[in-house]
């Protein structure tokens, strides 16, 4: 067969596809391996144990585990964008050309230089970092912080762009069964032939779990063959979904449970459309919890050398995947578990050194030798186990020639989603575990190892019992299988060790428990965040435990007396990906496009965020190669001749009824009530404590029909404070809102022109002429031959402008009619740059003025806050502190010499003095570039501005590390007295 020759430490049988040979690369270096292989099987076949280093001593490390509580085989898959580090090599399954390499080390896996904070690790025991980094103060800054962020991290992220999509979706059902083992095929199996909506959901690729990893019969016949047959029969059933390689990440309110499914992760790349991962929001009527139990380790001298694991991934690795970690393997437990695996091994025909067995009565065998109450107490070998000493029950030592040794110290439940809403679990001393307490999530019910049911029968009769409790139905029938009671002594620790591994991925030691006790920290969340103990990538899911019962020893109390942590979402890593789906690049958010999004596009049209919207900045055309080009051609073109820009996005609020009037004469402080009908006033909206909320304009349409316009950022606020003041505020008064911001397109057409080009389209039964149509009016109109339609005279530009609004169907249809018939007069679109131009030019406020932080005062409004009606904001608008004599002012201003550049956010100090905060006169909130001026040209609040004009001043900006000599002016540059607005 392709590759066996490299293959050193593959066995026979195994469910892997020995008839499709896959190469791939570790560190480099090719191998082959076997479809149905996970990158840490195919390694040990081919006799690689070294996969990685620990956190902080960069100890050699190899798989501890064969699921995804691995703590130690952490590795980079993929190269270029697609490079994912930090992934579990026993969760990575095998596919052609994969690629990945060791991490946490360098410049290789077999020489690390950082290996030297081992020989220092008597320096960098737990809480070292709260010891050795607090003096002296100004090492931190350029010595310690520098040192912690290099040394910081495991793997590292390629800096590109993640080529692959990642998706996420909503599913509901009567019953999600967590975990297809034993338990949660006979669920799923109850469940399902009673017709009910069942998801079974498995982190793994196949279905089964420890199934799969043993040699035992159920109802028969191999478990394999039962498992195969339960899977087929459960594939046919319409109202059954199985969801393999999909991990149940999280139990949240309201029997919500949020899942990753690794659509495309056992793939080179993604087939095209689909995504790499999806995250699945599950909403359960019932849930059952059939996650199993996880194997314990026994801490002991030198118990983290690669080719040292779980007795049980053993079991895994030989029956599942046909692979011995070494050939001559040795056995340490303090259960009957672990001689399980021995006879599993035996029978492959690994050699067995010995199986050694805290306990002074075990089972004993024919094959190989048993040593009773002896004790693994080190082991020996460079990179990887090749000695093991134990004491024997009569104290004498010996030592003995292996390649990997199997641990087992019992078993602990799977009870990590039981305490996603704050449940604890609750101590079993029979199991020396914990097991789910009696808060569960609503809904959810915990069956076969999980709720410490720790036999194969005993799992496959609870999983069918929890199934037909949830919903008084029949049980299926329960399957023959082994009964044999769990039988597990608690043995964490030998005695007398040094550097004893409990959390192997955070180097976290049996002593470092003891020191932490030893200086205070005896609860267990001190003990958690001051050794590291159980924040590791498995969220110390094969060490807590330990280092629990070794507080709990030292501080002469029961494990349930010293308590645990519980635990929270993830219950494995998430990647940031499929936490964000299609939330990145243009989707980040869900964006809207103005009617004539598609028009502007097919101009050229460069595109700004503004908000949720997306609007067109500015429009180059042939020859511009710099957008302020651009910019100044349609500023020049709309003052010159006429110019539209797409409006839309401005909030539009109708209000209607007979208090309409008073209403908004309530919102607004400058008075509404006697606005005549076919009239716009232009209106300041003020907060409750006085501060300017939002500006717009009001038109009245009819005598209970007003149409309200906002800013774009304010649309949303504005409404919900019409709403407030309408519900709460004046619950009687006759008046009904609704925003019809999208219901609408609105073009501004501005410019000394703009008026003969809208009589191309406005139909002639309407006179929109100066003497008929004044400056502030407005009226319902029709256009192009009886399309209903609305038009204002308002200018923000300062020139002659009109806004004219449409259905939003017909929004871009009036872009192109209106670009068509002003061809004439030489008509230009223009952007939000070109309109933010003309607004500062004409010394209008926007969204930097309206900050939150000014007044009616501030922004030389104080005139329109009226003193004979009430209104919101009024009284408090009084207050002393806002009316100051030396209160900031809105000004303009503009540099001495032509050339200099004005800052928005600049500081504006006197001309001569000091330049600090002390001595700060006010500050700089827009600016432009004029083609009116000639130079740049900004808005500025600066204290009694309106007394200052013709100041010289000093604006500096530290950001920009610059300083101008500028003249304080009026903020109206263009047309002060509004002559052109008026014609």
């Amino acid at each position: 067969m392709s590759g066996q020759m490299t293959q050193v430490n593959r066995l026979d049988g195994g469910q892997i596809d020995r008839g499709s040979s896959l190469k791939f690369k570790f560190d480099g270096k090719s191998f082959t391996g076997h479809a149905g292989d996970t990158l840490a099987s195919a390694l040990l076949a081919n006799g690689v144990r070294l996969m990685g280093r620990s956190f902080k001593y960069h100890r050699p490390r190899g798989p501890l585990s064969a699921g995804s509580e691995e703590p130690n085989a952490i590795v980079t898959l993929r190269d270029g964008a697609r490079a994912e580090p930090n992934t579990r090599a026993t969760t990575a399954e095998l596919f052609e050309g994969l690629t990945a390499r060791s991490q946490n080390c360098w410049p290789s896996v077999k020489f690390d230089v950082m290996a030297v904070n081992d020989a220092a690790s008597d320096f960098l025991a737990a809480g070292f970092y709260y010891k050795t980094f607090m003096w002296p103060a100004s090492f931190w800054e350029k010595v310690y912080e520098p040192i912690i962020r290099r040394a910081a991290g495991l793997g590292a992220l390629s800096m590109q762009e993640d080529p692959d999509q990642y998706d996420k979706g909503f599913r509901h059902c009567d019953l999600l069964i967590i975990g297809a083992g034993p338990s949660g095929l006979m669920a799923a199996l109850t469940a399902g032939r009673a017709g009910k909506d069942v998801i079974l959901a498995d982190e793994d690729f196949a279905l089964g779990g420890r199934l799969l990893s043993e040699n035992m019969a159920v109802g028969g016949k191999a478990a394999l063959d039962w498992t195969t047959q339960t899977v087929a029969e459960l594939s046919s059933m319409p109202n059954v979904r199985l969801m393999t390689r999909t991990t149940v990440m999280g139990a949240f309110d309201h029997g919500i449970y949020g899942a990753v499914e690794r659509v495309s992760d056992h793939l080179f790349e993604p087939a095209a459309g689909k995504p790499r991962q999806i995250l699945w929001r599950i909403y359960a009527g019932k849930t059952m919890l059939c996650a199993g139990a996880i194997e314990r380790p026994i801490a002991f001298e030198n118990n983290d050398r690669p080719g040292i694991m779980l007795a049980s991934a053993m079991r895994s690795y030989v029956n599942r995947w046909a692979v011995t970690p070494a050939q001559r393997v040795a056995i340490f437990t303090s259960c009957d578990d672990g001689h399980r695996t021995a006879a599993d091994l035996h029978a492959k025909g690994v050699k067995i050194a010995a199986v050694i067995d805290t306990r002074s009565e075990t089972p004993m065998s024919m094959d190989y030798e048993v040593l009773a109450g002896a004790q693994v107490i080190n082991t020996k070998g460079r990179l990887g186990l090749a000695f093991v000493e134990v004491q024997q029950a009569d104290g004498s030592m010996r030592t003995l020639e292996c390649g990997a040794l199997g641990v087992s110290g019992g078993w602990n439940p799977n009870v990590h989603l039981t305490c996603h809403q704050r449940g604890r679990p609750a101590w079993n001393a029979e199991l020396s575990a914990f097991v789910p307490g009696g808060t569960l999530p609503p809904g959810m019910s915990v069956a076969g190892a999980a709720s410490g049911d720790l036999s194969t029968y005993g799992a496959l009769h609870s999983g069918a019992k929890g199934a037909a409790d949830a919903f008084g139905i029949k049980a299926a029938d329960v399957p023959t299988a082994a009964d044999t009671p769990a039988k597990q002594s608690a043995f964490w620790y030998v005695e007398g060790c040094k550097r004893a591994w409990l959390d192997q991925q955070n180097d976290v030691t049996v002593k470092d428990v003891k020191l932490a006790h030893q200086e205070g920290f005896k609860s267990v969340e001190h003990l958690k965040r001051y050794t590291t103990l159980g924040m590791a990538t498995d969220q110390g899911k094969t060490s807590n435990m330990g280092g629990l019962a070794i507080m709990a020893e030292i501080a002469g109390k029961g494990i349930p007396d010293v308590g645990t942590t519980i635990f929270r979402p993830p219950y494995t890593p998430v990647s940031i990906g499929a936490l964000a789906g299609r939330m990145r690049g243009m989707e980040f958010h869900p964006t809207r496009l103005t009617p004539s999004h598609f028009w502007a596009k097919e101009r050229g049209a460069v595109f700004v965020e503004v908000g949720n919207w997306l609007r067109a900045q500015w429009f180059p055309i042939e020859g511009e190669t710099h957008w302020r080009q651009s910019v100044d051609r349609e500023v020049k073109a709309t003052r010159a001749s006429v110019g539209v820009c797409d409006c839309t996005t401005l909030g539009k609020i109708d209000v209607q009824g007979a208090d309409a009037a008073t209403f908004l004469n309530k919102l607004y402080c400058n008075p509404f009530a006697k606005l005549a009908v076919g009239k716009v006033r232009y209106g300041l909206m003020l907060r409750e404590d006085g501060i300017a909320m939002d500006d717009g304009t009001a038109g009245r349409l009819a005598e209970d029909h007003f149409v309200v316009t906002t800013t774009t950022a304010k649309a949303g606020p504005v409404y919900q404070h019409m709403e407030f003041v309408r519900q709460c505020l004046m619950p009687d008064a006759d008046v009904q809102l609704i925003s019809t911001t999208e219901a609408w397109a609105q073009y501004a057409v501005a410019g000394p022109n703009s008026r003969k080009l809208l009589q191309k389209i406005v139909d002639p039964e309407f006179d929109i002429s100066n003497e008929a149509f004044e400056f502030m009016a407005c009226a319902n109109i029709t256009v192009c031959g009886g399309l209903r339609a609305r038009l204002f005279r308002i200018s923000f530009s300062g020139e002659m402008a009109f806004e004219i609004a449409v259905p939003s169907r017909y929004g871009d249809a009036l872009m192109r009619k209106l670009m068509e018939e002003g061809e004439e007069f030489d008509v230009v679109p223009y952007g939000t740059e070109a309109l933010g131009v003309m607004r500062i030019e004409k010394g209008h406020a926007a969204g930097n003025e309206l900050n939150g932080t000014t007044t009616a005062n501030n922004l030389g409004m104080g005139r329109m806050v009226s003193k004979k009606k009430d209104s919101i904001g009024t009284v408090l608008s009084e207050r002393a502190g806002l009316n100051e004599e030396d209160a900031l002012k809105l000004v303009g201003v503009k540099p001495l010499a032509r050339e200099d550049k004005i800052t928005a956010g600049g500081h504006l100090m006197a001309a001569d003095g000091p330049v600090d905060a002390a001595h700060d006169q006010g500050y700089v909130t827009s600016a432009a570039y004029s083609p009116e001026v000639g130079s740049m040209i900004g808005l500025a609040f600066i204290k009694s501005g309106d007394a200052r004009m013709g100041e010289k001043m000093r604006l500096v900006s530290p950001v920009t590390d610059s300083e101008v000599e500028v003249e304080v002016t009026s903020a109206h540059f263009v047309d002060p007295e509004g002559g052109r607005q008026r014609a």
